[in-house]
């Protein structure tokens, strides 16, 4: 009888142990799940765009419809000529029809104009090949020679420069984001007499591409911010 007694005792007192020791694991569990860590890691690139779109604008005024169809179709034919001339590709040229504007006709303008009509004519060139359309832009006062005079653009038919290929980048970008975070994190547990533990969460962000500045359009900043949040543990 009192051997039975000592044994469900035992059994008893060994019951509470492991109790209490998952009862200390678990509180140690809770107070580890609210210590967190959140920290941004940003990646950032210059790249040379890959695609240039370089509309070419020109203008005809006169009184007399068909001879200003024919002078803009021989100025049309004297900048496709240039352009071939020079390396572009007459796949990568588009002619838009000729915009015609009656002056007379222009109820909310009272003023005289010199001539009644005002013919656009816009050529643009698409292309990858960045290099070969800027050094041909840094000469296209050479059409003057040829009489043809290029007139500055609208603010929507600018020329621009984009970067495409970013798609191929953006793993790499993103792993730079994510080991930059940790970098900072792992400081942050150091300063705190902590350890880095797991990831709790992650946000990629969106990815920005912008000029680097104002005079270099063609120089393209690729830049990605990550959010990520780490539990930290003694």
């Amino acid at each position: 009888m009192d051997r039975t007694k000592i044994v469900a005792s035992a059994i008893i007192a060994i019951g509470i142990i492991i109790l209490g020791f998952s009862l200390k694991a678990g509180m140690d569990n809770f107070t580890e799940k609210d210590r967190k860590v959140t920290v941004k890691g940003l990646a950032e690139k210059e790249v040379k765009a890959d695609k240039v779109t370089w509309p070419i604008v020109s203008k005809e005024l006169g009184d007399n419809l068909p001879e200003l169809y024919d002078r803009i179709a021989k100025k049309q034919n004297t900048i496709k000529s240039f352009l071939l001339k020079n390396g572009i590709k007459e796949n990568e040229i588009s002619v838009g029809a000729p915009k015609v504007v009656d002056m007379s006709a222009d109820q909310y303008n009272s003023m005289n104009h010199a001539y009644r009509y005002n013919i656009t004519l816009v050529i643009t060139v698409t292309s990858n090949n960045v290099d070969l359309v800027r050094s041909i832009i840094a000469r296209q006062g050479e059409l003057l020679k040829q009489g043809v005079a290029i007139v500055a653009a609208d603010y929507d038919q600018q020329t621009n420069y984009e970067y495409v290929s970013f798609k191929k980048m953006k793993p790499e970008m993103m792993t730079e984001a994510i080991e930059n975070a940790e970098q900072t994190a792992k400081q942050f547990a150091k300063n705190s007499n902590s350890t880095l533990n797991k990831i709790v969460s992650a946000n990629q962000g969106e990815f920005s591409i912008e000029n680097r500045d104002a005079n270099t359009p063609y120089i393209k900043r690729v830049r990605v911010v990550t959010t990520v949040t780490y539990s930290l543990k003694d």
